[in-house]
């Protein structure tokens, strides 16, 4: 399997790369996406962005981001900082 593979269903990412990006190991990362502690969102591109796609994960304040072509070749990747939202009163 490569890194990254487009099925009909969306994208299947390999939990490795989720793992690594994250300091987590990669046999837990479909566990934590089961129970949403691990979210992911999916963004195509429109215009002179047409044919990529952006798959961005969420964990503990932390994004790990793949753009990636139609063919699932991983174009760039990056992890940053990202807020983590509060329950409301908090």
């Amino acid at each position: 399997m490569s890194d990254v593979t487009i099925e009909t269903e969306g994208f299947s990412v390999d939990a490795l790369l989720i793992g690594d990006a994250f300091g987590i190991a990669p046999m837990s990362v479909p566990e934590r996406m089961r129970t949403s502690q691990i979210t992911s969102r999916c963004e195509t591109g429109v215009g002179e962005d047409a044919g990529r796609f952006r798959l961005t994960f969420f964990y503990e304040g932390k994004a790990f981001r793949l753009t990636v072509d139609s063919d699932g070749v991983i174009l760039t990747r990056s992890t940053f900082p990202v807020r983590v939202a509060q329950a409301p009163g908090r």
